[in-house]
């Protein structure tokens, strides 16, 4: 491609609910739940059940959960990619490289087609998306790249693009995880076990040759090895399960049960798969497993925040974009 290229970065995370509210719960989950790629029943048998038990019952009581979380500029989510969106814009003018980014959401706004828009009126002729999922997954990171799929086809004039499917096992990710790891370390003291607890996915779609599962215990096996710890210093465990088959194990609720009955009192816990702190990390996990941990026990639990927007989280998203034009 010649220097008159003009290319974009297209950032794409999951979404949220524009308010703490039943309503927009709704309508956030609505459109979640009815993607194929997250819940692949037949519509004639999901569609039923989505719109007549677990949409009216669910959301209410999701909106009391994102009120407890939800910050003065609105969800933590959107806020916070919000801010990586402004800092990698930021660090890539600093470079010298022109290069707009846009934010999109596979569900909400701004969509990703949204994004799409404002990289086109930027004069952008080739895209590089990056889905902030550190582990490809069938149920996010395929997802993303239907709808991009489903946005190029009304498109006359298809622009170039790369499409970034996953990072789990790169050094600059894997040296961030460290470093916020060592940071929280210093602050409260080294605990017993550090778990790492990965949002999950239905055993199926493993059985099924999604490597998602697989790509998350390679991140663990490398922080692990990056921040020099013994086997049993760490473990990996699965969060967010939903519905009534069997998701990948073990189950982060239960291990929390479980783990002062073993000796360990003392943990830590980080959530590799999500790159920015949303309801998963700040409710589910440094409350509502917080709680299980020490109603069975426990006597010290940290949460060790998402790489969010901290620097050495921007200049790994800044390395990504930039190997692909390199």
């Amino acid at each position: 491609m010649g220097n008159n290229v003009k290319t974009g970065v297209l950032l794409v995370n999951l979404g949220t609910p524009t308010a703490p509210t039943a309503k927009a719960v709704r309508a956030f989950l609505g459109q979640f739940l009815h993607d194929y790629r997250v819940v692949d029943l037949t519509r004639m048998l999901w569609c039923p059940i989505l719109h007549g038990i677990i949409l009216p019952f669910r959301s209410p009581k999701v909106a009391k959960l994102y009120a407890s979380v939800w910050m003065e500029e609105g969800s933590p989510l959107m806020v916070i990619s919000r801010r990586q969106q402004a800092a990698l814009g930021q660090m890539l003018q600093e470079a010298g490289i022109d290069m707009p980014v846009a934010l999109g959401m596979s569900y909400g706004e701004p969509s990703i087609n949204t994004a799409w828009q404002e990289l086109k009126a930027a004069g952008v002729d080739r895209v590089i998306i990056l889905p902030l999922y550190p582990q490809y997954s069938v149920s996010t990171t395929a997802s993303v790249f239907d709808s991009w799929a489903r946005i190029m086809k009304k498109e006359r004039r298809l622009p170039a693009f790369r499409f970034i499917r996953d990072y789990h096992d790169n050094h600059g990710y894997i040296k961030a995880l460290a470093e916020s790891v060592r940071a929280s370390w210093q602050e409260h003291g080294q605990s017993d076990l550090l778990l790492l607890s990965y949002h999950g996915i239905p055993k199926r779609f493993e059985d099924q040759g999604d490597p998602y599962g697989q790509q998350c215990h390679r991140t663990s096996e490398l922080l692990a090895a990056e921040l020099g710890l013994a086997p049993h210093q760490w473990r990996t465990t699965f969060q967010s399960r939903f519905g009534r088959e069997e998701w990948l194990q073990p189950y982060t609720d239960k291990t929390m049960e479980s783990l002062p009955a073993e000796g360990i009192k003392r943990i830590s816990v980080v959530c590799p798969a999500f790159s920015a702190d949303c309801l998963e990390t700040l409710e589910e996990i440094s409350s509502e497993n917080k709680e299980y941990f020490m109603k069975a026990g426990g006597e010290q639990y940290v949460y060790i925040p998402a790489l969010n927007d901290n620097q050495a989280h921007i200049r790994m998203m800044m390395d990504l974009v930039c190997r692909e034009i390199a």
